[in-house]
C-alpha cells in the first residue's frame, strides 16, 4: 500500500514542484500516474523513495517511511532512471551486488535475466554498451530481484519496442495479479490507459484528476466537430450550453450530443463529427485536464 498524504516540495528559489498532493495506491492493482514534463511526477517518487527530502506531508510504503524498512529491496522495487547504472559494470554485475546487498541466492540473478529475456551475452556486456530498451530491461530486472510487494516504475517503457512494451504489459498485470502494489509515472498516454487500473492526473505539482479511465470520462459530455466551430461556439452558449476548444481540435460540451446537434441545425452550421465524448479517449481527457498546467521544457 502506498499512501502519500498533503506531499509538498519546495526547492530553492521558491519553486513550487509539489503543492499538498495525496493519493493512495492498493495492492492487486497497477496505478498510472499521468502529467506532462514538469508536472512533479518523478518529484514526487522521488519523495516516495528517500530519494527527496518533502517540505511538507508524507509519503509512506506499508505505513512506513522507505528510509525506515528494512533491507527496503525486498519489499519495495523502484526504477527511476535506468541510465543512472554504473556504466563500466556488467548487467550480470548489476544484478549479483544487488542480490548480495539484499542477502539473496545468487540462482536469483539467473531468475531475473530470464525473466527480462537478457541473454548469458548480453549479460556480460558493459551496461556502456547497452541500447536504452536493454537498459529498461535491466532496470526492471533488479526492480524485482528481491521479490517486492510494491513496484514504483518511472516511465518504465522509455526506449523499449512494442514487442517490449507488450512484455512489460504482461508483466506487470501478472504482479498485479497476484497482490503486487504497482505505482507507474508515464506521459505515454495510450500506454496507461491499457495497463492502469487507477488513474492519478498531475498538472504544475498538483492533482487535477484520479479515477478510474470510466470514471474520469464519465464527465467528458459531447465532442463535436464542425465547418465553423467558433460560430457553433457562440449559438451554443445562445443556446445556455457552455462549449470549450479541445487540445485536439473541435469542441467540447457537457451538453447531450442531441442537444448540441440541433443547436449546429438550427443555427445552419454543418457538423463534420458529433459523438458522446468518452469515444476520444485518454489522449483528449489528458489534454483538456492539463490545458492550464503545460509547462514545455521544465524536469518532471
Amino acid at each position: 500500500m502506498i499512501t502519500v498524504e498533503g506531499l509538498t516540495k519546495t526547492f530553492p528559489g521558491g519553486f513550487l514542484a509539489l503543492d499538498d498532493v495525496s493519493f493512495s495506491c492498493k495492492p492487486g492493482t497497477v496505478t498510472g500516474f499521468l502529467g506532462p514534463n514538469g508536472a512533479g511526477k518523478t518529484t514526487a517518487m522521488r519523495v516516495l523513495t528517500g530519494l527527496t527530502a518533502a517540505t511538507r506531508g508524507t509519503a509512506t510504503i506499508g505505513g512506513l517511511r522507505y528510509s525506515d524498512i528494512p533491507n527496503p529491496g525486498l519489499h519495495v522495487g523502484v526504477l527511476l532512471d535506468a541510465s543512472a547504472q554504473h556504466q563500466g559494470r556488467t548487467g550480470r554485475e548489476v544484478l549479483t551486488l544487488g542480490a548480495k546487498t539484499m542477502g539473496l541466492p545468487m540462482s536469483r540473478v539467473d531468475e531475473m535475466l530470464k525473466l527480462v529475456s537478457l541473454s548469458d551475452v548480453e549479460a556480460k556486456r558493459r551496461v556502456r554498451n547497452y541500447s536504452l530498451g536493454m537498459r529498461q530491461r535491466l532496470g526492471i530486472a533488479h526492480a524485482l530481484l528481491g521479490d517486492p510487494q510494491v513496484l514504483v516504475l518511472d516511465e518504465p517503457a522509455n526506449g523499449l519496442d512494442p514487442a517490449g512494451i507488450h512484455w512489460m504489459r504482461g508483466l506487470l498485470r501478472s504482479y498485479a495479479e497476484r497482490g503486487g502494489t504497482v505505482l507507474l509515472s508515464s506521459h505515454l498516454l495510450h500506454e496507461v490507459e491499457v495497463i492502469a487500473d487507477e488513474m492519478i492526473v498531475i498538472g504544475q505539482g498538483r492533482i487535477v484528476a484520479r479515477g478510474t479511465k470510466a470514471e474520469l470520462l464519465q464527465t467528458a459530455g459531447t465532442f463535436v466537430r464542425s465547418s465553423d466551430d467558433a460560430s457553433l461556439t457562440g449559438a451554443l452558449q445562445r443556446a445556455g450550453v457552455t462549449a470549450e476548444t479541445t487540445g485536439t481540435g473541435g469542441l467540447r460540451s457537457n451538453a447531450e450530443p442531441t442537444q448540441v446537434g440541433a443547436v449546429a441545425l438550427e443555427a445552419g452550421i454543418a457538423l463534420v463529427e458529433l459523438r458522446p465524448a468518452d469515444g476520444a479517449g485518454l489522449e483528449e481527457m489528458f489534454l483538456q485536464l492539463t490545458a492550464e498546467t503545460q509547462r514545455e521544457g521544465s524536469a518532471a
